[in-house]
């Protein structure tokens, strides 16, 4: 026999064996499924609820309506997340202590992805998820420990939810085969969440607000402002001029209002890398985010008419994080050459700036905005570092941050 054939053999009992595994999965979640299997979604408020969901999450949808590749990649990658998720509880237990907020948003990103592909197929979301949803009765979230008498069945049921979104992904049927799939996608995808003890519900909510937060352009009108009710010499300046300038020394100087603010900074470090003008981006916080304990701080406009505020929110500790999360993100964008060229920034990066700033009034400023705040931050610091200085323009009412380079003498 040849080490082909052989090959050839044992790949075959290789798919009897998994064959046979997907059989008893299928068996051993029967019970939850037939809970679920003809109860008719007939509660207006929840087809009210999806139908408005997927009106509202289709304009963050930025693949071309034609894609299925990227859709079917996609949901196969989130339902590997959920398992993960599931893993690493395993592994960590109480350690993991973000376990239900992760599984939430795995499970979110898959309902996204699904979303998505049911509106290439022609399926409405709300009638594809044929259930009952009782708003009165929801869960609490997933059990204290997932490893309960319950998870072999959690365990057998995500394998189930893996193999579906393995049949989309590897489907030869084309739509009409896809389309027959997805109500069972649905069904597999409602009862590992069962299990898991999750509610469809709050998932939706998360994923819309996530969603919408990461790629719908803010309406200016709809953001919040975090000092506007308070006197003026508390508030970051509605419109700022600051002139940046490199001397001899090779240290950079900030002048505002003919008044030079904060220290004079070198790069401190080996390789110059330009951090000396990294001040902008506190700017660029300031005049995008409304938000910059640090810029604060070195104009003196900190909310001292309000005790706790100007502790929790203009303290020492809030200056840290902005600090620290500028000279993070500074060494992030070295490998991407300052984001020059970059008409985004990774998800991933800007989810890590979330928890950055967990706790301080800027957590509440939409994903979208940071990246905004970042790559016109950026933009000016290219210009400041080849020229050696320049003047920054903020201004807070259009949430815009420029470059205008120093052409005047009294301007040095």
């Amino acid at each position: 026999m040849s080490s082909f054939d052989a090959e050839r053999i044992e790949n075959i009992e290789f798919r009897k064996t998994l064959n046979c595994a997907i059989k008893a999965a299928f068996l051993r979640i029967y019970k939850c499924l037939i809970d679920l299997k003809g109860m008719k979604m007939d509660n207006t408020a929840d087809v009210t609820f999806l139908r408005q969901y997927e009106l509202s999450i289709e304009k963050t949808d930025r693949f071309s309506k034609d894609e299925f590749t990227p859709i079917l990649m996609g949901l196969y990658g989130e339902v590997g997340s959920i398992m993960a998720t599931s893993k690493k509880y395993y592994r960590e237990k109480k350690a993991y202590v973000g376990h239900q907020a992760a599984v939430e948003e795995e499970f979110g990103d898959a309902f996204w992805y699904f979303s998505a592909l049911c509106r290439r197929l022609g399926l409405k979301i709300e009638t594809v998820f044929e259930i009952q949803c009782n708003t009165t009765n929801r869960s609490n979230g997933i059990p204290e420990k997932i490893n309960s008498p319950a998870s072999k069945e959690l365990d057998i049921a995500l394998i189930a939810l893996g193999v579906s979104a393995s049949q989309l992904l590897g489907g030869r049927g084309g739509i009409e085969f896809l389309r027959k799939e997805a109500p069972n996608f649905a069904q597999l995808y409602l009862a590992a969440l069962k299990l898991t003890g999750l509610d469809l519900f709050r998932i939706i909510e998360g994923n819309l607000s996530k969603a919408i937060g990461r790629f719908a352009t803010p309406q200016l009108g709809d953001l919040e402002d975090f000092d506007g009710l308070y006197p003026e010499d508390e508030q970051l300046p509605r419109y700022f001029e600051i002139q940046i300038f490199q001397k001899k020394s090779g240290l950079s100087y900030l002048r505002w209002n003919n008044v030079f603010i904060g220290d004079p900074l070198s790069d401190n470090i080996n390789k110059p890398d330009g951090y000396r003008f990294h001040d902008v981006f506190h700017m660029a916080n300031a005049a995008v985010l409304h938000w910059s304990p640090t810029f604060r701080a070195l104009i003196k406009h900190k909310r001292k008419s309000n005790p706790a505020t100007d502790r929790e929110q203009d303290g020492g500790r809030a200056i840290v994080v902005e600090e620290g999360l500028t000279a993070w993100l500074f060494s992030y964008a070295q490998e991407l050459d300052n984001f020059d060229g970059h008409g985004g920034v990774s998800f991933d990066v800007l989810k890590t700036i979330q928890k950055f700033v967990q706790g301080y009034e800027v957590e509440r400023c939409p994903l979208k905005l940071w990246e905004d705040a970042i790559l016109q931050g950026y933009e000016v610091f290219r210009k400041l570092k080849e020229n050696n200085g320049g003047i920054v323009v903020g201004d807070r009412t259009k949430r815009k941050i420029g470059y205008r380079p120093i052409g005047r003498e009294n301007e040095r």
